[in-house]
């Protein structure tokens, strides 16, 4: 494994190809294509020892340069493709268009590891049927207590039946309502799909005012444009989204980043976790 260094980044990468890759929006980055799982850790800490170089590796990062998003709260099309899962399938696990509950139990595992939840107090935005406090629960993760928001009352009514421990269900839309973020002053803030329908607008809209919710960390993950070409199609509803604009955007705001394509084959899907200072 090699380990590069540049002014602002420490970029851990593993067996890879040669790539050039270009962001027409500030960032270019000379990388390499991995063959197999991998995986980055952004830091703005310095590091001493490094057995490789940044003119090895081949990267290089220009400044970061951000266009504000300005978005009409108007319509919520993000959540029809949930709706008409909800009308077809009712609270089944086939609402949440996750494609099997494997890989959704692969995607909380990876906020488990990432981010110590127990005794946290957590807000699950786009909670579903509260899989992931269930899940919580089953592993034996204490929380503090857990809060889940979902757009779809429904799904809401068989979360709030579960009866798990600690746990109170809104149905709200967070996007439109953005001060259902900051329901029991949250430490932890978890997404997990919620934004695979959204627009680009949307996706940031989001995470800016869940940044501003959370307290201590936010956790997210998305379908990325850098998976690699033999990873699963994606067509409407599921969008892939500028993993490289999301690690810019994330940066931007801490210096304490953790992002994380390991967990699918061909980097698939991603997770990025923010810590506030």
């Amino acid at each position: 494994m090699g380990i590069g260094k540049c002014d602002r980044y420490a970029v851990f990468l593993g067996k890879a190809k040669f790539l050039y890759r270009e962001d027409p929006r500030g960032m270019a980055i000379e990388s390499r294509v991995w063959t197999g799982n991998f995986g980055f850790l952004l830091s703005q800490e310095p590091f001493a020892a490094f057995r490789t170089t940044t003119r090895d590796l081949g990267l290089r990062f220009a400044p970061l340069r951000f266009t504000p998003y300005h978005m009409s709260m108007a319509e919520d099309q993000y959540l029809q493709p949930y709706r008409e899962s909800a009308t077809k399938h009712g609270h089944s696990f086939e609402v949440t268009l996750w494609a099997n509950h494997q890989s959704q139990v692969r995607r909380f595992n990876i906020f488990s590891q990432m981010v110590h939840l127990p005794g946290k107090r957590i807000l699950d935005a786009g909670c579903s049927r509260g899989d992931l406090a269930a899940f919580l629960v089953e592993r034996k993760i204490a929380y503090a207590s857990y809060v889940g928001i979902d757009g779809l009352h429904e799904v809401i009514a068989f979360a709030s039946d579960r009866q798990l421990p600690r746990t109170r269900f809104i149905a709200g839309d967070f996007l439109l309502n953005p001060g259902l973020l900051t329901t029991g002053d949250p430490q932890v803030i978890c997404i997990s799909g919620s934004l695979n329908t959204m627009t680009q607008g949307q996706l940031f809209a989001s995470l800016e005012a869940a940044w501003a919710a959370t307290t201590q960390t936010l956790l997210f993950n998305f379908l990325t444009d850098l998976a690699l070409p033999a990873a699963p199609h994606q067509t409407k509803p599921a969008l892939r989204h500028d993993g490289l604009h999301l690690i810019k955007w994330a940066t931007s705001q801490t210096g304490n980043v953790t992002y994380r394509q390991d967990y699918f084959d061909h980097g698939h899907d991603a997770t990025i976790m923010m810590v506030k200072a």
